[in-house]
């Protein structure tokens, strides 16, 4: 028994330099519920999206304070791509240090991601089935047949083999970041060795292979900015990122997305730095913040996943009962209404975790321990 705690010891001491002595970072968990409410201003202009096949161009100058609003109704998107990059960081943190991932890892992820995925996903299955009863076309997200449906479950519906989103679309992301996960995990030995030097060009090559669109290029995306995520975390594990460098790449990074975006409309590479721009004043923030003045944000935070799988369910049924009732989604265009849903995203996003999300991962938990329990019991 001595001999072996004098093996683990070293291995504990260095798994302990691969972990920053702040244990959370509120800012970063904040700006996850700013980043899941810029969704919900992309997503408002499915509201004006009448029953047709497949695609079809809202005018979003119509939207509510357009003037205003008119950067979060026309960029809300791009939230995905950094909610990729926090998980990045926040795994490495999470992870690079903990001697028992392997037994932790997938039940935590399970626990936490699907059963709210699952809920949704039926919710918006029956929901599909009434609209396209009524009108006899899909609700914005087309491909909703059995195949996918079967794929949705185990969050596999978009790793190429899908002809669209489906169901609940936004859960497409989820399905990405799975992949990212697994690579992770995959990864995680060789990660503890070099967190910077692996993560760093592996992220780098993936998103050059999404710039140059090379096949699967959503998923390329997912995994490139989810281990530049664990780079940023690396470079600060070394000392490189402090708040004294932070806020100076952060603003350059901001200034260098604007630039990008005015000389290349796609947005890719805008969106990329904008991406980190925002993870770096974030980070900046979190690493200032010794006395933990928004120590507030991560409750706020836990609400980002029940506001991002929920506000669709929200508006196809807003849309199913103005369809009944008004008959006319031009209401849409008021911005108390506006407001109205938005608020009631993101109160479902705060009741979801408080009343579902955390009574679930606990009997998952319980589900896993019993499990164990039960296959570790002696013949």
């Amino acid at each position: 028994m001595a001999g072996g705690a004098e093996k683990t010891a070293p291995l504990r001491h260095d798994l302990s330099q691969l972990r920053l002595p702040k244990r959370h970072f509120h800012a970063l968990d904040l700006s996850r519920l700013l980043a899941a409410i810029m969704v919900l201003f992309w997503h408002y202009q499915h509201f004006f999206v009448p029953p047709v096949e497949r695609h079809f161009n809202v005018n979003r100058a119509i939207q509510p304070w357009y003037e205003t609003l008119g950067w979060l109704y026309n960029h809300g998107h791009t939230a995905v791509q950094y909610f990729w990059a926090v998980s990045g960081f926040v795994f490495a943190h999470v992870y690079l240090a903990d001697a028992n991932y392997k037994a932790r890892f997938w039940p935590a992820r399970v626990a936490r991601l699907w059963p709210l995925h699952l809920l949704t996903l039926c919710l918006m299955a029956i929901l599909q089935g009434i609209y396209v009863a009524r009108t006899g076309t899909e609700f914005i997200y087309h491909v909703n047949d059995l195949k996918h449906f079967l794929l949705s479950i185990p969050l596999m519906q978009y790793w190429g083999w899908h002809e669209d989103q489906s169901f609940n679309g936004p859960s497409w992301s989820l399905s990405t970041e799975i992949l990212a996960y697994l690579v992770f995990f995959l990864a995680l030995p060789l990660l503890r060795r070099a967190p910077l030097a692996l993560a760093l060009p592996l992220g780098a090559a993936l998103l050059w292979g999404m710039l140059k669109e090379l096949p699967n290029k959503d998923v390329l995306a997912c995994v490139g900015y989810f281990f530049l995520g664990c780079a940023t975390y690396g470079a600060t594990l070394k000392g490189w990122l402090r708040p004294a460098t932070l806020l100076p790449l952060g603003l350059a990074l901001l200034a260098s997305a604007f630039l990008l975006k005015a000389n290349h409309p796609a947005g890719d590479a805008a969106t990329i730095a904008g991406t980190f721009a925002v993870l770096f004043l974030a980070l900046a923030i979190d690493l200032n913040d010794d006395k933990g003045r928004l120590s507030f944000g991560q409750k706020l935070g836990d609400a980002s996943y029940g506001i991002y799988l929920w506000h669709i369910p929200i508006q196809l049924a807003l849309v199913l009962i103005i369809d009944a009732t008004i008959g006319t989604r031009s209401v849409a265009r008021e911005p108390w209404f506006m407001a109205s849903y938005v608020a009631m995203a993101i109160a479902a996003g705060f009741i979801s975790h408080s009343r579902f999300e955390r009574p679930a991962q606990r009997a998952v938990f319980a589900l896993w321990t019993r499990w164990k329990q039960r296959g570790e019991k002696p013949a």
